[in-house]
């Protein structure tokens, strides 16, 4: 394998028809499905294992690639907020590589006895996890994810058919080839973790419509137009992943230190990740010596502060928030600040506003706490604790392949067990029915 040749190549497009190579990808992951579902723990993870070994031999040359993403996202007009969640350097490699590796010291998720029950009648069942099937990835910007979904729908008996952005375009056809590299190893079939290798936006039509049915679920982690458009053109099932409109709010009853901590590590620590925070919520009973330390320690860190009418009397560096600013998912270094009258009304806002993503609570009341994690609807909930732990390896998920925020199946981080589906196993002795 030549990682280098792939990557000066790597706006070398197909010549046969996406229609033809997509209904090609999706029944050879079809095949390879088959396979993955009987395969044994062993030989899934020695996959993993020599894919993250081939990251690190390969680090160099991923950078170069991601160099080259990277120029053309700056000629393109890229903020830094998407550079940076596109860009890659030896960190970042080193952190694919160890969730790889993660991801193979993770139990496996096939084949768990869910449920055992016995009937009167001496039948016993087991609700035994199985794999899904075939799932389909579709992403923009970070090149890792390539990593992180295609060794999650591995690890969990999945077929996996990935197509990430054209922005990351070189860097993933690098780190996929170091995952093909693992396949081959093990001996499991090279096309159990698929690459589209197409810029051509025709092929996520292609995916939205099932390929004949050979996809079994699509995961879109991007940008809410993405989402929009799996939502609205899926024919298969969809484990959504909407925007990230998160909020922190700060109770009446939250100690200023420790909101502080939270706050600017909410916002602050990465800004365009889904989970950084875009709105903060403080309890009027705290505004004479809570409010104005919050916002000045984020205008002193670089954040651009938008906010209602008493934030704007703390600083005359605030702006004036208009209505869409508590509905922006702003993925910078943009925070919207209200003053809310106790938790009630800044419950009220975060089921008017967010997105069910994932909002927090600073406050040492273990009652108020308590209400809050029950009454607030999100996929993840914290209290004292930076909104940035929502990530699948923070959660012990090895990685995620998105934020779910739907309710059914799948919600929160998507890791190895929210990609299992199930299957019933019936033991008798001869039973028949009346």
């Amino acid at each position: 394998m030549d990682k280098l040749q792939l990557i000066h190549g790597g706006r070398h497009e197909p010549a046969q028809d996406v229609k033809t190579l997509m209904r090609d990808l999706g029944s050879q992951a079809r095949k390879s499905s088959r396979a993955l579902a009987l395969a044994p723990s062993s030989r899934k993870n020695l996959a993993l294992m020599v894919a993250a070994a081939s990251v690190r031999t390969a680090s160099s040359q991923i950078v170069e690639a991601n160099e080259l993403d990277i120029k053309d996202a700056e000629a393109a007009g890229a903020t830094p907020a998407a550079l940076d969640r596109l860009k890659l350097d030896a960190a970042r490699i080193e952190a694919i590589a160890k969730s790889l590796e993660d991801i193979a010291a993770l139990p496996d998720p096939v084949g768990r006895v869910l449920a055992r029950f016995d009937r009167p009648n001496g039948l016993r069942i087991e609700q035994v996890a199985t794999p899904i099937g075939v799932v389909g990835v579709i992403y923009e910007s970070r090149p890792n994810v390539t990593a992180d979904a295609g060794a999650l729908c591995l690890k969990s008996g999945n077929a996996a058919i990935l197509r990430g952005g054209s922005d990351s375009f070189r860097s993933s056809t690098v780190i996929h080839a170091c995952l093909v590299e693992g396949l081959r190893s093990a001996d499991l079939p090279e096309a159990a973790i698929q690459r589209v290798p197409t810029r051509e936006r025709a092929a996520v039509g292609e995916m939205l419509r099932g390929l004949d049915g050979d996809i079994d679920v699509i995961i879109p982690r991007g940008g809410k137009s993405l989402v929009a458009r799996v939502q609205e053109e899926a024919r298969v099932p969809v484990f959504a992943h909407l925007e990230g409109v998160v909020h922190v709010y700060v109770d009446g009853f939250a100690e200023l230190e420790k909101a502080k901590a939270v706050v600017l590590n909410s916002k602050m620590r990465r800004t365009g990740v889904c989970g950084a925070a875009e709105t903060l919520l403080v309890d009027q009973f705290v505004v004479k010596t809570h409010l104005a330390p919050l916002v000045r320690m984020l205008l002193e860190a670089g954040c651009e502060v938008r906010g209602d009418s008493v934030t704007q009397r703390v600083d005359p560096r605030v702006k004036a928030a208009v209505e869409q600013d508590w509905r922006a998912e702003y993925l910078d270094a943009i925070v919207a600040v209200r003053v809310v009258n106790g938790i009630d009304e800044a419950i009220d806002h975060i089921e008017g506003y967010g997105s069910h993503h994932t909002d927090c609570i600073v406050t040492e009341n273990a009652n108020v706490a308590q209400r809050f994690l029950a009454e607030v609807d999100s996929a993840i909930v914290l209290h004292n604790a930076s909104t940035q732990f929502a990530d699948g390896g923070e959660f012990g998920f090895g990685a995620e392949i998105g934020i779910a925020t739907g309710r059914l199946h799948a919600r929160g981080p998507v890791g190895l067990e929210q990609l299992t589906s199930f299957k019933y196993c019936v033991y008798g002795d001869g039973q028949t029915r009346a």
